[in-house]
């Protein structure tokens, strides 16, 4: 489980673009007095840090300067895209970071995956992860006996001939846990910079695709109010779908 941490001191905010300020309200998908969520962009972190100067966080403190606080509930890698949840009240946050904790939210994920799937159409992957540093001083996350306890369902949505799209279900929530365990299973994501194969053998550029995974819904009970959120799937991602479904059509005759 990733939660991030809470902010006790705000340096100067950096500059926000036209552009970004207008990317992010766009995608909102909802907003009332305790939560806003959003449909993140892939390409965009959640927050600055490591050489980025802003994420999601800063720009939305930065433009909604009435909101007295505002904090990241969860995370999403930088190249994932899906539904964001940030709390505008200390208690939400701190309630619904417990529901994390006890593992009562539901996350569903979209994922593009190498190779066509084969075998029963929803498994479960039970692979215990640990976090590594290479000598390259890059951090992975490995499957790993001395790991600890990771449990990942996968669903088929559709095979292409060359890939497959899935639905994932996180029981766990692991750093990459599904790029790992996708990975682990030998179906590593589309796109994946750091834990996929060569995407030739899909038909595409690997420098031009964008990590296919996308936080597609989240759902929980909070104060006996039941919240369901979805986020749809980007221009990109649609677009690599059509593509393999155009490449996969048999030929006539």
């Amino acid at each position: 489980m990733r939660i991030p941490p809470v902010r006790i001191s705000q340096e100067k905010d950096p500059f926000v673009s036209a552009g970004v300020r207008q990317c992010l309200e766009k995608n909102i998908i909802y907003e009332d007095n305790q939560l806003l969520v959003i449909n993140k962009p892939a390409g965009m972190a959640v927050h600055g840090g490591s050489g980025l100067s802003l994420g999601v966080i800063e720009v939305l403190r930065k433009t909604r300067p009435d909101l007295p606080y505002l904090e990241l509930v969860h995370r999403l890698d930088k190249e994932t895209s899906g539904c964001l949840l940030l709390a505008k009240k200390r208690s939400v946050l701190r309630a619904i970071q417990a529901l994390l904790a006890a593992r009562a939210i539901q996350k569903t994920y979209w994922a593009l995956l190498m190779h066509p799937w084969k075998g029963k159409k929803k498994i479960q992957v039970d692979a215990a992860l640990a976090k590594n540093v290479l000598k390259s001083g890059e951090r992975m996350v490995m499957v790993s006996h001395e790991g600890k306890l990771s449990q990942t369902e996968f669903k088929l949505l559709e095979n292409f001939l060359s890939a497959c799209w899935v639905e994932a279900y996180p029981k766990t929530g692991r750093t990459h846990q599904i790029r790992v365990h996708s990975a682990y299973l030998g179906h590593p994501i589309v796109g994946d910079q750091k834990y996929g194969e060569d995407v030739s053998i899909v038909g595409f550029e690997r420098e031009k695709l964008r990590l296919h995974l996308h936080a597609r819904a989240i759902q929980f009970t909070l104060n006996d109010k039941c919240y369901f959120f979805q986020a749809d799937l980007d221009e990109r991602f649609t677009q690599t779908l059509a593509q393999l479904r155009l490449r996969s059509k048999k030929p006539n005759g």
